[in-house]
């Protein structure tokens, strides 16, 4: 698996900046298919950082209807990424 298609996007939520700013947290999307250690990898080679855990969730995806059309949204996995002292990856998308 190429390790630009592990790391989806980052997630930016109000709880997610309350752990960026303190615990050194960070929080992604990543592939469902991945591996703590593949992301680690990943995280790592993507932003030159040093990552001293990582920890992830797989959620379900939400039944969703519009009008008499219904579906579901796709089942996806979160990463929260642990980085060393010192460290900090910089996103375009802080505002």
């Amino acid at each position: 698996m190429d390790i630009r298609n592990i790391i989806k996007k980052p997630i930016v939520t109000e709880k997610a900046a309350l752990m960026k700013e303190k615990d050194n947290k960070y929080t992604f999307m990543v592939d469902k298919d991945a591996n703590k250690f593949q992301i680690k990898q990943a995280i790592e080679t993507l932003f030159k950082v040093k990552v001293e855990s990582v920890h992830t969730a797989n959620y379900l995806g939400k039944a969703k209807r519009m009008g008499v059309h219904s579906g579901y949204k796709s089942d996806w996995k979160k990463a929260i990424v642990k980085l060393g002292k010192g460290q900090e990856i910089q996103m375009v998308d802080e505002a």
